[in-house]
């Protein structure tokens, strides 16, 4: 889950898109922005949610992204944009777009007015067979998609994206290139496997378990998870419930925090609140006043399901 261009994300991926479909959305404010998803053919549709063309003024100058179980690739077509991957890290200004691996803490996206993009929202285990190294050398730190492909292959690739006819073909060209890129990637059946009981659970699994019905040990089972997602199936699982919960959160309506808290599985409201503090950087009752800010300005907008003004 993600949002289009960082903003419509996987969430959406299942509500808007069957294969070889196309979902066109512009904002009748001030701030209009087009976004079109598609669902890639397999065998890419088991490692990836969608493929989206994003253009147009962004709602705000700077959004913040907390962290959901997913990867995301972006192809710049446009002015750069600039990521700050947590409060300890500088900010980076990306030209040519970004491989971001599954986060454990939230980002700051700065986007440049207009922008202009294709990019893919990822399933968590997804973006390994298109990596030359360990997912875990990228957590949390981005890197441009110059140092994964190498900077002809993404020059060309930008080229054949800037002379396509339209979004649809620009998807498609995409498409063809990742399948291009597909390779076997020792270990992510197994990993595959384990995440989508994860996923299916929604985190509310025993971590050992999991193991034990794989046949692996929890020592093996953790370092795959790390060499093809970047995190351990534990901290997978975290970021599952806590996705879980937040998309059970309605900000235009009164909220028992306490009963959503026991729903999603944490022990109990104190807990709910302090992994919703190491996720966000706010308090959940802070997050509904942003979530509520973004409503009120830009109702009806395509980022409005995930990302938070950061100003």
């Amino acid at each position: 889950m993600s949002a289009a261009g960082i903003g419509a994300g996987s969430r959406s991926a299942a509500r808007l898109d069957q294969p070889g479909t196309r979902c066109r959305r512009v904002v009748g404010d001030a701030v209009g922005m087009e976004y079109v998803s598609r669902v890639p053919r397999p065998p890419l549709d088991g490692l990836i949610d969608d493929l989206y063309y994003l253009e147009g003024a962004p709602p705000y100058a700077r959004l913040t992204l907390p962290p959901m179980p997913a990867a995301l690739l972006i192809v710049n077509l446009g002015a750069p944009f600039r990521i700050r991957a947590g409060t300890d890290i500088e900010t980076t200004e990306y030209a040519d777009g970004c491989v971001v691996t599954m986060p454990t803490r939230a980002l700051e996206f700065g986007y440049p007015l207009p922008t202009r993009s294709v990019g893919v929202h990822i399933k968590p285990w997804g973006l390994a067979p298109f990596l030359p190294m360990p997912a875990a050398e990228l957590c949390d730190r981005p890197v441009t998609i110059e140092q994964v492909w190498g900077r002809p292959a993404i020059a060309e690739l930008q080229d054949r994206l800037a002379t396509a006819n339209g979004p649809h073909e620009m998807l498609t060209l995409l498409e063809d290139e990742l399948m291009r890129r597909l390779r076997e990637t020792a270990g992510l059946g197994l990993v595959r496997r384990t995440s989508s009981v994860i996923a299916a659970t929604s985190g509310a699994v025993a971590i050992g378990d999991l193991s034990v019905a794989a046949g692996v040990s929890s020592t093996h089972l953790t370092q795959r998870f790390k060499e093809l997602i970047g995190v351990t199936p534990k901290r997978l699982a975290r970021t599952y419930r806590f996705a879980a919960a937040v998309f059970t959160i309605d900000p235009a309506g009164p909220i028992d925090w306490g009963d959503l808290a026991g729903r999603a599985g944490y022990f109990d409201q104190a807990h709910f609140g302090h992994e919703f503090r190491e996720f966000t950087g706010l308090t959940p009752t802070r997050y509904v006043e942003v979530r509520q800010r973004f409503l009120r300005e830009h109702p009806g907008h395509v980022f409005e399901g995930w990302p938070l003004p950061a100003d």
